[in-house]
């Protein structure tokens, strides 16, 4: 029987069409070939399926998905096969075919629970400089001094078990809720380099309901204050700053 591979890739997709062939593309010129790629769509209807029914490699698909995307993502983790899993949406994809081999041998070197790298923002057709990586410790994430982009994230799927999943009663900040819950037990590994490339556009989740974005974070850091009290009187701080100048921008909208 074939060994289960390296890494295991979870796609969510829901009408994709138009953003994916980067995604898959990105995957197809890997040259670290020790991987799967589950596909976990949401029912599109819009040709998403016939292109992962064309789409050649070590894929599953898993049709017919509902509930939002943490119950995907949770699908994707379940099916996965590999010993580090990543979540790569339809709207991203890898900043180049090394990313791959470079993970792997962050891995190898630092023998650590997950490995975090950088990303690149696409908007308007415009790549943007990677922001400077800040040192990673439990206190600067919680305080929101630190960032976690998840398309630059891989976890050992072990590590899944230990903590958990995504939680699927949260809509905009599960990836923070489960990052809190991971970065509190085993640290990650930080890659210094631009792992994918996140595609910001007005119709994604995080871009157009930024005001709800920021009260779920909210609530979701709150989960956690207890552990480090003082970053979160930090966070409170750049929270209330950045609603007023969200409101203050919403104010001033047609």
């Amino acid at each position: 029987m074939p060994s289960d591979p390296r890494f295991s890739i979870v796609t969510c997709t829901w009408n994709s069409a138009a953003t994916l062939g980067d995604t898959l593309a990105s995957l197809a010129s890997q040259s670290w070939r020790d991987f799967e790629h589950v596909f976990v769509d949401g029912g599109s209807l819009d040709g998403t399926l016939d292109m992962l029914a064309a789409y050649r490699g070590n894929k599953r698909i898993l049709p017919g998905v509902g509930g939002g995307i943490s119950r995907a993502m949770n699908h994707g983790i379940a099916a996965a096969r590999g010993d580090i899993v990543a979540h790569l949406h339809a709207d991203d994809y890898y900043a180049g075919p090394e990313v791959l081999a470079q993970v792997a041998r962050h891995f190898d070197a630092t023998g650590a629970a997950w490995v975090v790298g950088n990303i690149q923002v696409l908007r308007d057709g415009e790549l943007a400089p990677p922001y400077p990586m800040q040192p990673f410790s439990y206190r600067a994430y919680a305080s929101g001094r630190t960032s976690i982009p998840h398309p630059a994230v891989f976890v050992r799927r072990a590590w899944f078990a230990r903590v958990g999943g995504f939680d699927p009663s949260l809509r905009y900040a599960m990836d923070i809720d489960l990052w809190l819950r991971l970065a509190f037990t085993a640290s990650p590994a930080q890659l210094d380099l631009p792992l994918a490339v996140f595609r910001e556009h007005a119709g994604s989740v995080s871009s157009s309901n930024k005001i709800c974005a920021r009260q779920e974070e909210f609530r979701v850091r709150r989960r956690h204050a207890r552990r480090a009290p003082l970053a979160f009187a930090l966070y409170c701080l750049r929270y209330w700053k950045r609603m007023q100048a969200l409101r203050a921008a919403s104010d001033m909208s047609p």
